[in-house]
């Protein structure tokens, strides 16, 4: 049996424990479905009052842990969640509103002009810059991918930023603190301390954080279809990340 045959199997997560748990929620996939362009995600009412009561029925042990950048993050969670880890955890905002902000690597904007420069073959390739790191959109440019991949990895080999794969996407970041060192931060402080972390993702980026979730007593959901993962259950998507959490309100 292959690995997705046995990852198809994984069972769906058991009712949400408001009063055990602590929720580490990824933002694309997860919580909202993706989109072609990133800038097209925008608010949504119904999400938005899912997360506002999950922050109150948990006593604000929910953080949401993205790719994003933590504005592009408020924006559209419309501020709800105090607790956000973005650009994969590099940026960090606690729960009692402090932020902590890695420096950026001194290459970046080198290898943002690069990916720039390599943008201008195909109209469809989006350069997205987030301060601490620059990623290649190449969803509205599928032609293009191999080629995208192998110029995002030669940058990445010739500045010394982190690669870090994506959906349709790559992106060069700074080194520097991850979805996993962001969970375990999280669980250091009040309100998560003692609480069991729980983590949905649906992509490659989101496996570090299955693991901090899964190594400190919690486990993580995959959201989407099935691969291989360190997840231990699985929601089919985007509407059953939202359902099964509004099951627990």
């Amino acid at each position: 049996m292959s690995t997705e045959e046995l990852t198809a199997q994984l069972p769906a997560p058991k009712p949400l424990s408001p009063r055990e748990c602590a929720l580490f929620l990824d933002l694309d996939g997860t919580l909202a479905p993706i989109a072609a362009r990133p800038q097209d995600v925008r608010p949504d009412p119904r999400r938005t009052s899912i997360v506002e009561r999950l922050v109150e029925a948990l006593g604000g042990r929910v953080a949401v842990v993205t790719g994003r950048t933590l504005a592009d993050a408020d924006r559209i969670l419309e501020g709800r969640v105090p607790a956000v880890a973005a650009v994969h955890g590099l940026v960090r905002r606690d729960g009692a509103g402090v932020l902590h902000e890695h420096p950026p690597h001194p290459r970046l904007q080198e290898a943002a002009e690069a990916l720039r420069d390599f943008a201008r073959r195909d109209s469809g390739l989006i350069v997205e810059d987030k301060g601490l790191s620059v990623a290649l959109h190449f969803r509205l440019a599928r032609s293009v991918a191999d080629a995208a991949r192998a110029r995002a990895r030669k940058i990445a080999v010739e500045t010394g930023l982190a690669l870090q794969d994506g959906d349709m996407v790559e992106e060069l970041r700074t080194p520097g603190p991850t979805k996993a060192d962001s969970v375990r931060a999280f669980m250091a402080e009040a309100p998560f301390r003692g609480a069991t972390p729980i983590f949905l993702g649906d992509d490659a980026t989101d496996e570090d954080g299955f693991a901090a979730a899964r190594a400190l007593g919690g486990a993580g959901i995959l959201v989407g279809g099935p691969r291989p993962t360190r997840a231990r259950f699985r929601l089919p998507g985007v509407e059953g990340t939202l359902s099964w959490l509004e099951s627990a309100l």
